[in-house]
């Protein structure tokens, strides 16, 4: 399954109503920094804490264009996160239904 640490960084991003909101914001495509900020109850220090968050999910990727930054969606970021939650959230089919402690 990976590293925990890791892994929690998904579902981090995904914790927060503001972050959501900007991912619905990149679901139509490539928003410049100056574009999330419009609609946002965010300072530029606090749309740039949310977006490195999303960022180290890896859920959103970012390019330099000028002194703005551009972000949009990973396809790579949502099939890994997609493949997380499924591997944490399905039955593994090795494990004993029985208590190692005791045996019921």
């Amino acid at each position: 399954m990976g590293d925990h640490q890791e892994n929690a960084k998904v579902f981090k991003a995904l914790c927060d109503p503001k972050r959501l909101a900007i991912l619905e914001q990149l679901r139509s495509g490539e928003k410049c920094a100056c574009v999330l900020l419009e609609p946002m109850d965010l300072t530029q220090s606090g749309l740039s804490y949310h977006m490195k968050i999303l960022c180290d999910s890896g859920l959103v990727t970012s390019r330099q264009e000028g002194k703005w930054t551009h972000y949009r969606l990973s396809p790579q970021g949502r099939d890994r996160a997609v493949e997380l939650l499924l591997e944490l959230t399905t039955p593994n089919q090795d494990a004993s239904d029985s208590c190692q402690t005791c045996g019921r």
